[in-house]
């Protein structure tokens, strides 16, 4: 059974984001981790409350085969914390599946892993200047697959982007 790291950012994470792909992913069987900078209870844009399963700093990339980020207003937070860069690394590293949805591809800007690589985000100019210094291809697409990375534009892209993911697992 496959097993992914859903990371949320430590507020105003997108509902719909998480709940379309983290539905989809169980619905096959998938093992979903919840994580975020902190183990406190974490609130979405419009108010629904989670509790992560873990910190993110106390994760091993070696248990999972991918790494899961869900967008919204409060994924910039994502890129002051070093154990979110040193996690998208790490995946990377080992070729392992990374998708990020909304906002989230600017982490994986920050992380140095998108020189050369065709992705879309949800259009900012904040946004898109990230995934330029970070040497991306940028693509108005609301779904895009470069290799082992997946990244969606946000929340109306949440089914397309999940089905991806499955996909990268034959499922």
């Amino acid at each position: 059974m496959s097993s992914i790291l859903l990371l949320i950012p430590p507020s105003n994470f997108n509902e719909k984001e998480y709940s379309t792909t983290r539905q989809a992913l169980e619905q096959t069987g998938i093992q979903i981790t919840l994580t975020s900078v902190t183990t406190d209870q974490v609130t979405g844009m419009g108010g629904m409350k989670l509790q992560p399963d873990k910190e993110l700093r106390s994760t091993n990339p070696n248990n999972y085969d991918g790494l899961v980020i869900i967008g919204g207003s409060g994924t910039p937070q994502l890129l002051d914390y070093p154990e979110v860069i040193d996690r998208v690394k790490k995946f990377e590293e080992q070729g392992k599946l990374i998708a990020a949805i909304c906002l989230a591809p600017i982490v994986l800007a920050k992380a140095g892993i998108l020189k050369g690589v065709m992705c879309t985000v949800f259009p900012t100019d904040f946004s898109l200047g990230w995934l330029k210094e970070g040497g991306a291809t940028y693509s108005k697409m609301p779904v895009v697959e470069d290799e082992n990375i997946i990244t969606a534009n946000g929340p109306k892209a949440a089914e397309e982007f999940a089905d991806k993911i499955l996909k990268k697992f034959n499922l």
